[in-house]
């Protein structure tokens, strides 16, 4: 909003022809990375502002967080802890996306569309909780067709309305075309993509839902993958950049790297009040909705298979569960008695029980989660 005001009706009326540095200045606004660094600070900003007044809102409306019975002491204490508070991450980031964006970007569009769809989700299921004070929430089936319904609404933004090239991208693994030039992308089909995007998108945001049992454990996370997001996502806008690393060039991302940015700013800001202890959680609201949105940013830039690396602990924390109920399934199954890898799932629950206590947990996890984060960016030069 503010590049059409700033640049395009400011700028060009009178910059180009004036001796003023202040008319000059705002050339600025043209390029992506001026407005990147101003929407994470504009997210950051609300984050700080606001929260105190969310969590005050939230506190009145007695929406307080409901703990599962198996879990340990320590959590039981936190029950009645304002939850819901990721609608403070979502209007941070819109605001700031909207403010500092160019909104004639289709794939900007959808990635605000997906990340506010997977927070309705959220929302509701929150909701359930709260007022019917259901711990579970929304039954499984109820939260799986939701996000089942909003992966295909990508799918469709993409079929019917952009020019989505329906590639998948490789890093490391060529093919060599009869030219002989190396490439990085194989074609599956537009059909055969659905099932991908689909997989993705629940995969990522039911493992940063996951994730989220911890003070400050999935927002500091977030903070890291999404910081690595940003650079990969202004580097395959960039045709320079992208030649250079050997990444597929799309320039119709170019909007993300700002939405990204945004998501930055908006989630180190919820950290100041959701580091330990916690005076406010995200909920459902907050997890689902930054899961879905770091699936769609990569989808949309093609870094699905950097995905796991970008958010690896994420992973790690999903693929815990599926470990421990398949084995659990598997004994029982077998021997009729059913037998557990980890102490508790999801693994920093494991942890939790094994002795450690939650600061360092968190803590631990978040190195990992830097260390993941470089692993990912490092990746472009060993394209």
């Amino acid at each position: 909003m503010l590049y059409y005001f700033l640049y395009q009706l400011i700028f060009r009326e009178y910059g180009a022809t004036s001796e003023s540095y202040f008319f000059k200045g705002l050339n600025v606004i043209q390029y992506v990375t001026f407005r990147t660094a101003m929407a994470t600070i504009t997210a950051l900003l609300i984050s700080l502002l606001f929260g105190g007044k969310v969590i005050r809102k939230i506190r009145s409306l007695n929406v307080g967080q409901e703990i599962r019975e198996e879990l340990s002491a320590e959590h039981q204490a936190k029950k009645g802890t304002p939850t819901m508070g990721g609608v403070l991450i979502i209007g941070a980031v819109f605001v700031s996306t909207l403010l500092w964006a160019r909104l004639d970007s289709v794939f900007l569009w959808l990635a605000l569309g997906a990340t506010l769809l997977f927070g309705v989700i959220g929302f509701a299921d929150d909701y359930i909780k709260i007022v019917k004070k259901r711990s579970l929430g929304l039954t499984e089936r109820q939260k799986l067709a939701g996000q089942l319904i909003t992966a295909v609404l990508v799918w469709a933004v993409l079929y019917f309305v952009t020019n989505y090239t329906w590639n998948v991208s490789i890093p490391f693994i060529k093919a060599t075309a009869e030219t002989n030039p190396e490439i990085s992308i194989s074609y599956v089909g537009p059909f055969i993509y659905l099932v991908f995007i689909i997989f993705v998108l629940l995969g990522s945001s039911n493992a940063v839902n996951l994730t989220d049992g911890m003070d400050g454990l999935a927002t500091s996370i977030t903070f890291v993958a999404m910081s690595a997001l940003t650079a990969l996502t202004y580097v395959a806008s960039d045709r320079r950049w992208a030649e250079y690393l050997d990444m597929t060039h799309n320039p119709s991302s170019a909007e993300l790297t700002v939405f990204c940015g945004a998501m930055v700013g908006a989630s180190l800001g919820f950290l100041w009040y959701n580091a330990p202890p916690a005076e406010v959680f995200m909920g459902d609201v907050g997890s689902l909705a930054i899961g879905g949105a770091l699936g769609t940013v990569a989808i949309l830039t093609k870094q699905e298979f950097l995905l796991p690396f970008i958010g690896g602990i994420f992973i790690i924390e999903a693929v815990s569960v599926m470990m421990q109920v398949g084995f659990f399934k598997f004994t029982r199954r077998s021997s009729g008695v059913g037998k557990r890898i980890f102490l508790q799932a999801p693994l920093h629950h494991h942890f939790q029980l094994a002795g450690w206590k939650e600061p360092k947990i968190v803590f631990r996890f978040l190195i990992v989660a830097i260390l993941f984060a470089l692993l990912s960016l490092s990746t472009l030069k060993l394209r």
